[in-house]
């Protein structure tokens, strides 16, 4: 019953105020994505994460919650991260390690994700997320 993140993200692409040629490479590139169908929380990040008093961990916060491929939520949480480069390198490599996912599946969703967050219009996240979406291949 979740809403699906290829919905939701081709609304975003839609709504960006990016270039009618960009809009279209990056609908088309998400089309190309796989589907899937896991619990995506949408907004995952420290906060969203409380430590109790003996040790165990739980995720809180999921207003944002979809169904779809994990590697969108895991490229949304990398871009976040990315303000703090040595921390988004570890958060990337432990996602792939523990989800045994291919670090290239997360980089192919982030000018889909780069983009869907331009829509939030904040000047200090614009050149960042410019020089995302502006990246077609990865090495």
């Amino acid at each position: 019953m979740l809403n699906k993140i290829k919905d939701k993200m081709h609304a975003k692409i839609s709504a960006s105020s990016y270039e009618a040629t960009l809009r279209y490479d990056l609908h088309n590139r998400l089309e190309g994505m796989k589907p899937h169908n896991k619990v995506l929380h949408g907004d995952f990040c420290p906060s969203n994460i409380i430590v109790t008093p003996d040790g165990e961990y739980y995720v809180i916060d999921w207003a944002h919650a979809t169904q779809g491929n994990a590697s969108e939520d895991a490229a949304r949480t990398y871009l976040v991260f990315n303000l703090q480069k040595e921390l988004a390198e570890k958060y990337l490599n432990l996602f792939c390690k523990k989800a045994d996912i291919p670090k290239q599946l997360v980089q192919q969703w982030m000018p889909i994700v780069a983009c869907s967050e331009s829509v939030k219009n904040k000047p200090e996240e614009k050149e960042l997320l410019d020089s995302w979406v502006n990246v077609f291949d990865f090495q």
